[in-house]
């Protein structure tokens, strides 16, 4: 059965982006009679409010979708993810680390012969030197996170060759067709990811492949901000051995001055586009989705 979903964070109100994601995927469903999955994405609970997930389900039902089961909170499968974390840590693949933002910027900015190999650009924080690369994960304490061993997860997978041979499918228009991954460019661009934070023990990364995986999820749409991390989730998905969706990566929907709607830069909102007296119709002429298409 197709699915897809829309999975917001609760961390401010829903803005034009959202409402163009979450039309596309309701869009998708309808034209391949499947479902409407609504997930929201709470990991981050110093941001996270009621509020905030009481308007989402109010912008959505105004807009007419409708999921049919009960939204997933991230929040409630923190012991889930955590079985990802020791299914990982059985396969050797993963570590602790202790590493500040500092730590990381003086390892990189020293120019010292022993300085560990650098494996790259991480999806969500910047280069990491691999400073604790060595540590076991009988050394995990509360104050560390837990990231992922690149090199190895290729060597764990068949090597160099064997990896280069994964691929995963995406319909977006910007980057349709089949993409394979490129071990060299994992650990060069990607490297050693975060697969837990120390404050939440998951990320993004990994509970966004289990949540997807979980929930049967055959077509992940999202913005095209995000394809860059897909490779990172097509390696998990194939490290625990999970059944693999297709991608939909789709435009960011932009302000007058061409920059990504955004919570942070206060863009306008669903909420006041609404109380200004808008009809659900005229969001989705304003995203290019109206009712008549």
């Amino acid at each position: 059965m197709f699915r897809d979903r829309f999975a917001p964070s609760p961390n401010g109100l829903l803005h034009l982006g959202h409402a163009y994601s979450a039309l596309t995927v309701w869009e998708g469903v309808l034209r391949n009679h499947g479902e409407f999955i609504l997930r929201l994405e709470d990991i981050d609970t110093a941001r996270s409010r009621s509020e905030f997930e009481e308007a989402i389900f109010e912008d959505l039902e105004w807009l007419d979708l409708e999921w049919s089961t009960p939204a997933m909170r991230q929040s409630d499968r923190l012991d889930i993810y955590w079985q990802a974390i020791s299914q990982l840590d059985s396969l050797g693949v993963c570590y602790p680390c202790s590493c500040t933002r500092a730590d990381i910027r003086n390892a990189l900015a020293a120019p010292q012969e022993s300085q560990p190999s650098l494996h790259g650009q991480q999806p969500d924080a910047g280069p990491y030197p691999g400073l604790c690369r060595n540590r076991p994960m009988s050394t995990l304490s509360e104050n560390d996170a837990i990231r992922l061993d690149m090199l190895k997860s290729i060597k764990l997978l068949g090597g160099f060759d064997a990896l280069n041979k994964l691929h995963f499918d995406e319909v977006g228009e910007s980057h349709s067709g089949r993409h394979h991954l490129c071990a060299s460019t994992l650990l060069a661009c990607h490297g050693d990811f975060v697969v837990a934070r120390k404050d939440v023990r998951t990320s993004y990364h990994l509970a966004v492949v289990v949540d997807d995986a979980e929930q049967e999820v055959s077509q992940v749409t999202r913005g095209e901000d995000l394809f860059g991390a897909t490779a990172v989730h097509r390696l998990l998905y194939e490290i625990l051995e999970l059944r693999v969706p297709v991608w939909n990566h789709h435009r960011l929907i932009r302000d007058e001055t061409g920059k990504r709607l955004a919570k942070s830069r206060n863009s306008s909102s669903i909420r006041s586009l609404r109380k200004s007296g808008l009809k659900p119709n005229d969001i989705r002429e304003m995203v290019g989705i109206p009712y008549d298409r």
